[in-house]
């Protein structure tokens, strides 16, 4: 992991933009997987039966897009340290695009780059180039600019 991007306030983001820091892997399992169909009700068999999805366009069952999505929370963490927040709220997407599928099993990790710090009459905020990349895979899984409000104490 390297990292992580750091402030001592929201004020402060602007002396951070261009920082980057890249997360540790993490293994997206079939049961992930299945608990994510059931929790959305998306049991497409691509996702969820792994012999019909081994005979299929993958060669196995893949992630949901928006499952490898779901979990940015997971994989940010720790690349993000704020100081002086009374808090921050997830604020949305500018751009998100699924680039190629994760297959079960595989492992993923995000690389963040801080990439615009706006002050607002509610705080800071930020947005951040996000890219979800599969170990051992040329394209990422996917790409996004989130956004984040950071409100100071």
């Amino acid at each position: 992991m390297s990292g992580p991007i750091t402030a001592a306030s929201p004020a402060d983001l602007q002396n951070a933009l261009g920082a980057e820091a890249t997360g540790e892997w993490f293994a997206v399992e079939q049961d992930r997987i299945d608990a994510f169909a059931d929790a959305t009700g998306d049991h497409q068999w691509i996702h969820t039966d792994p012999g019909r999805a081994a005979a299929g366009p993958f060669g196995g069952p893949i992630a949901h897009g928006y499952l490898t999505l779901s979990l940015l929370p997971r994989l940010l963490q720790g690349l993000v340290a704020i100081g002086g927040l009374a808090m921050s709220v997830n604020y949305g997407l500018d751009r998100l695009r699924f680039l190629q599928p994760v297959p079960a099993g595989a492992r993923v990790r995000a690389v963040v780059a801080l990439a615009s710090a706006e002050t607002t009459g509610r705080g800071v905020r930020a947005g951040y180039d996000v890219t979800v990349e599969i170990e051992g895979a040329e394209k990422p899984a996917l790409v996004a600019r989130t956004i984040t409000l950071y409100v100071p104490e």
